[in-house]
C-alpha cells in the first residue's frame, strides 16, 4: 500500500508530494499531468522488476509509447537558451506498507522484519561518449529504511482503526536495508542482509548498475527488500480493453486478470471453483456463490441481470463469460457493452483475494451512464482495503487510485478522497479540500472553491448568440441547450441564487 509519494524531475512532476489513502480520486482538466502521476507509479513498479532502460522505454509519451529517453525527464524553459532544456536528475521517495510475508520468484518463503518502509531512488541521465541520443540511466542514490511503529500513527493521516494499524505495521529491525555511500570517489550501493543467513552487505558500484539493487533481491538473504520489491511490482495501471475482456480463455489461461482485462473468464471460473471446494466440495461449480455475488454487484449497474457465470466448453477447451437476463436469455462476453465488461472486471477484482497492491484506473466513468456512476464508485471503494478492520483474506491490503475530469464523479466522490490536479508554473500541483485528513499536513495546498464549483455547477451560460452556416445570428430557440430550458431550472443546483 503506497501511503506517500514524492516526485521531482519526472515529466512535469516537480516537487510533488502526495499522501494516499485506501481510495483516492484525482480530478483535473485534460493535459495537466494526471496521467503523468500514474506513469511515475508504473515506472517505479517496472524499475523493481526490469533493467533501467527497459523500464524507461516502457513509459508512455503523448503517442502512447516512449521513443526518446530524455522525454521522461522534466522539460523546462531556459532564459539563456532558445530551446528548452531537460533536468539531469529525477528523484522518487515512496512510503509504503508491505505484507508481512510472501515468496520470491523461486517460491522461497520471505518474512519481513519491517512492514512500514521508505524507498528512495535518484536517477541521472547519462550520455555515452558525449552523444545524448545514445544516453542511458544511472542510479545515483538508492535507499530502503524502516519507519518506526511509534511514528506510524502520525505518518498515516487518513482515518483508520488501531486494530487495522496493528495488523499491518510492525518492526524488528532498526538499521537500513539498502544504503548508498561514497568510497574513494565511487558511489557504492549496499544491500544489507536481514535473512536467516545474515552476513556482510552486498556491494554494487552505482555507475555500472544496469538495474536497481532492489530488483535483484531474493527471499533467503533479503526477505524485507524482496517483499518491498513484490509490493512495487504489484502496482498496476489497469487499461481495460473491450477486445481483451470479450475474448474467451483456454483452460490453461492465467487465473489472474490482466492489466488490459484479459483472462476475466478464467479468473472468475477459478474463484468459483475455489469457493465450491471450500463449501464441502460441491460438484456443480455453477452453484458457487461467487457467481451470485458478481451478478448482484452487476445489478447495481444494469437492471435486467439474472445470473453471471462462465460456460465451460469441453470440446474446444474454452471458458466464456456469460450474462443471463431476467427473461432467461444468455449473452456471451462478446455481446456485452464496453461499460458492462469494465464493471464486471472490477467486480471480479473485488472478489479475488490474490489481487493485492495498488490499482490505478483512468476515467472509470467511461461507458457508464451518469445515473450509475455512484455504483462504480461504491465498487471501487469496496475494492480498497477497509482500514477499520484487520487485514486478512476477506480484507486484502489493496488500494485504488483513479483519475477523472468528470463533474459527475467529483460530485459523488467523498471529500476525503479528492485531490485536484492543476497546472502550477511549469509543473502540476495536487491539492486537497480543507477540513479533510490531508489538510492536517501543514505543507498541504488547498483547492480553491472556484475550482470545485466548476465541477459542482459546470455549465456556463453564454450571452453570445449562436450562428448558422451562413454566418447569421441564430434564434435563441435554435441554440437552446438542454440545461438552459426554463422547465428544468427549478431542479438544477445553484439556480436563482
Amino acid at each position: 500500500m503506497l501511503t506517500r509519494l514524492k516526485i521531482n524531475g519526472f515529466k512535469n512532476l516537480v516537487n510533488v508530494d502526495i499522501r494516499f489513502g485506501p481510495f483516492t480520486c484525482i480530478a483535473g482538466a485534460n493535459g495537466v499531468g494526471k496521467s503523468n502521476l500514474f506513469d511515475a507509479i508504473k515506472f517505479l513498479s517496472d524499475l523493481a522488476d526490469r533493467p533501467l532502460l527497459d523500464a524507461a522505454m516502457s513509459v508512455r509519451d503523448d503517442s502512447g509509447r516512449a521513443s526518446d529517453l530524455r522525454g521522461i525527464f522534466r522539460k523546462f524553459a531556459d532564459s539563456d537558451s532558445p530551446t528548452a532544456r531537460y533536468d539531469e536528475h529525477m528523484n522518487f521517495e515512496a512510503e509504503m506498507i508491505i505484507p508481512k510475508d510472501g515468496v520470491d520468484d523461486l517460491g522461497q518463503q520471505a518474512i519481513a522484519t519491517s512492514t512500514f518502509l521508505r524507498y528512495v531512488l535518484q536517477l541521472a541521465y547519462r550520455t555515452d561518449n558525449g552523444i545524448s541520443s545514445a544516453g542511458g540511466l544511472e542510479v545515483v542514490k538508492e535507499e530502503l529504511v524502516h519507519i518506526n511503529v511509534g511514528k506510524a500513527k502520525e505518518a498515516l493521516l487518513f482515518d483508520h482503526s488501531k486494530t487495522w494499524r496493528d495488523s499491518v505495521v510492525w518492526n524488528k529491525r532498526t538499521v537500513e536495508y539498502i544504503s548508498t555511500v561514497n568510497e574513494t570517489g565511487n558511489r557504492i550501493i549496499k544491500l544489507h542482509q536481514d535473512g536467516k543467513q545474515g552476513g556482510s552487505p552486498v556491494r554494487r558500484n552505482a555507475k555500472t548498475l544496469p538495474r536497481t539493487v532492489l530488483s535483484s533481491t531474493n527471499a533467503v538473504e533479503n526477505p524485507t527488500a524482496l517483499l518491498v520489491r513484490n509490493e512495487m511490482r504489484s502496482w498496476r495501471l489497469l487499461q481495460l480493453e473491450p477486445s481483451a475482456l470479450r475474448k474467451p480463455d483456454e483452460f490453461s489461461a492465467p487465473i489472474r486478470l490482466g492489466e488490459d482485462g484479459s483472462h476475466i473468464a478464467s479468473t472468475l471460473f477459478h474463484l468459483a471453483q475455489i469457493d465450491v471446494q471450500n463449501n464441502d466440495g460441491a460438484e456443480n461449480v455453477d452453484s458457487s456463490k461467487i457467481y451470485g455475488q458478481v451478478a448482484s454487484r452487476l445489478s447495481e449497474l444494469i437492471d435486467h441481470v439474472y445470473a453471471v457465470g462462465v460456460e465451460r466448453d469441453e470440446k474446444r477447451e474454452l471458458l466464456t463469460l456469460q450474462l443471463t437476463t431476467l427473461n432467461r436469455i444468455s449473452y456471451p462476453a462478446k455481446a456485452l457493452s464496453d461499460g458492462t465488461l469494465r464493471f464486471l472486471a472490477l467486480a471480479v477484482i473485488e472478489l479475488d483475494p490474490n489481487s493485492q497492491g495498488l490499482i490505478c484506473l483512468e476515467e472509470p466513468e467511461n461507458g457508464i451512464h451518469p445515473e450509475r456512476i455512484p455504483a462504480i464508485l461504491r465498487l471501487l471503494k469496496d475494492i480498497a482495503v477497509d482500514v477499520n478492520e484487520p487485514v486478512g483474506i476477506d480484507n486484502p491490503l489493496r488500494q485504488v487510485v483513479i483519475n477523472t475530469h468528470s463533474p459527475v464523479v467529483v460530485q459523488q466522490v467523498e471529500d476525503n478522497a479528492l485531490l485536484a490536479a492543476e497546472l502550477f508554473g511549469e509543473g502540476v500541483s495536487f491539492s486537497c479540500l480543507s477540513n479533510t485528513w490531508r489538510a492536517k499536513d501543514s505543507r498541504a495546498t488547498l483547492i480553491s472553491k472556484g475550482k470545485i464549483l466548476a465541477y459542482l455547477n459546470p455549465s456556463i451560460v453564454s450571452e453570445e448568440p449562436g450562428y448558422d452556416s451562413m454566418g447569421k445570428a441564430a434564434s435563441k430557440r435554435q441554440t437552446l441547450r438542454v440545461i438552459d430550458r426554463d422547465d428544468f431550472q427549478p431542479y438544477l443546483p445553484n439556480c436563482g441564487d
